[in-house]
């Protein structure tokens, strides 16, 4: 068991490094970024193999979206950086709730993987679902995000409906909504598939398990749109006359649209996650 936990500690931070290393040169993280986004990685892929692939799917596929259409980006974007590099507090705050649950799961299972099954483990079954919930949610608000503000159709304010500027807190678009979803069910999917080599369940539970797609698909959308409640109520919008463009600050030169400054983005994503987080793991409780 030692020698075995000392290899998968080896996996963890050589695959870590490498891929903290490559974001780095990329891009898409900050030197801070690709520090902190070492360590959370490597813990991760440490406490097992599902939860680094939760990480990964979404870190690799919130990645890849956010450099789509980077022109188009930068024009409407005042805070727009290449290849949308990520600094060591947005590492955190999108992976520090999922981090400190980790942990805790590693502590009551032992370094074991386990199953959902509340059953046998109420507590665990909980946690696995916050996890999901985190990573499904951070992943649908990305897509969401980075996709929607492609899409040809003009976003409408969720809590009013009427149409709003691209780049908008709180706008959102069909294709906006459709891309949640489907990212949320990305990370549905490599909890699953690395499940089945990594984690023993008895046959039937582990055809449950399954409904982990399912449930991470509602996550991914859900969160999306608790942070876009936020967003259009909690976090400034207002049009800058000057730059031409949404900004999230008022200013003498800034026409209100929505909101109050009361959250920034990275406040916005923590309380979502917490929120989609939690409402994942109670249902993981009611179904597992």
């Amino acid at each position: 068991m030692e020698s075995f936990s000392v290899l998968h500690l080896l996996v963890a931070v050589v695959v870590a490094f490498l891929i903290a290393f490559k974001a780095y040169k990329k891009k898409s993280l900050s030197f801070s970024g690709a520090v902190a986004g070492f360590f959370v990685m490597a813990l991760h892929i440490f406490v097992g193999y599902r939860f680094g692939a939760m990480l990964l799917a979404f870190f690799f596929s919130s990645s890849f979206v956010t450099k789509i259409g980077e022109e188009e980006k930068r024009r409407i974007d005042p805070e727009f950086k290449e290849g949308g590099q990520r600094n060591w507090l947005q590492v955190l705050a999108n992976s520090g709730i999922a981090s400190v649950m980790v942990v805790a799961i590693w502590v009551f299972t032992k370094g074991q993987d386990k199953c959902l099954n509340s059953k046998e483990s109420a507590l665990i079954t909980f946690l696995i679902g916050g996890v999901i919930g985190h990573y499904s949610c951070c992943n649908g608000d990305t897509w969401s995000s980075e996709i929607g503000i492609l899409s040809d159709e003009q976003p409408r304010l969720i809590t009013t409906f009427k149409h709003v500027k691209k780049g908008t807190n709180g706008g959102v678009t069909r294709t906006g909504i459709l891309a949640a979803a489907a990212a949320g069910a990305i990370i549905g999917l490599s909890f699953v598939v690395m499940g089945v080599s990594t984690t023993r369940c008895e046959f039937k539970m582990a055809l449950k398990q399954l409904l982990v797609i399912p449930i991470s698909t509602l996550a991914g959308l859900s969160g999306s749109i608790v942070d876009s409640l936020l967003g259009a109520t909690l976090q400034f919008s207002g049009f800058c006359t000057i730059r031409r463009k949404v900004v999230g600050r008022p200013g003498p030169t800034v026409k209100r649209i929505s909101g109050i400054s009361i959250l920034d983005n990275n406040a916005v994503n923590f309380v979502s996650i917490l929120l989609t987080s939690f409402l994942t793991s109670i249902l993981c409780l009611y179904i597992f």
